[in-house]
């Protein structure tokens, strides 16, 4: 029965080509998906690094930047462009700002909150404490730069080893 024989190659044919492509929806198109996300991911913290990065020479918060100022003055000050109509905030603005800026510093890996006092006064802001790094101080002080409401960014950080 030559019909037969055929009938069993096709149906034999036909469940392999049925799971391969069951295999390919479900496992080969993940691994898809996956690396696809994997590339967005990437895409974006490097997007976000040099966004820092330029924002750090924005500021000029680099380590340079900072040793110059330090040896000069003793202190940085960096100073937000004011947009028109800027009033002086309360004293509860003066409390989010801080809170905000010492809950940013705990969620940065390179540097210690708990080394870095924050205090606000009408939205000018005074960093102090120590560091590692004079990078570490332009961190510090772009992450303050970066809350709302902060007018101006002083800090006497100090660096130690």
């Amino acid at each position: 029965m030559p019909g037969m024989k055929d009938f069993f190659i096709g149906l034999v044919a036909g469940i392999v080509l049925m799971a391969a492509t069951g295999w390919y929806w479900v496992y080969g198109r993940r691994n898809t998906h996956v690396q696809h996300a994997q590339t967005s991911v990437g895409t974006a913290l490097h997007q976000a690094i040099d966004s820092v990065e330029a924002k750090l020479d924005a500021f000029g918060l680099r380590g340079k930047d900072i040793k110059d100022d330090l040896a000069r003055t003793g202190k940085v000050v960096r100073e937000k462009a004011r947009a028109a109509g800027v009033t002086i905030g309360d004293a509860t603005s003066d409390t989010r700002i801080t809170a905000t800026i010492k809950a940013k510093l705990l969620a940065d890996r390179e540097l210690s909150a708990w080394k870095i006092d924050v205090s606000t006064t009408d939205g000018l802001v005074t960093l102090s404490g120590t560091v590692s790094t004079h990078d570490q101080i332009g961190r510090a002080m772009l992450v303050a730069l970066e809350v709302s409401g902060v007018r101006r960014v002083t800090s006497t950080l100090q660096v130690k080893k």
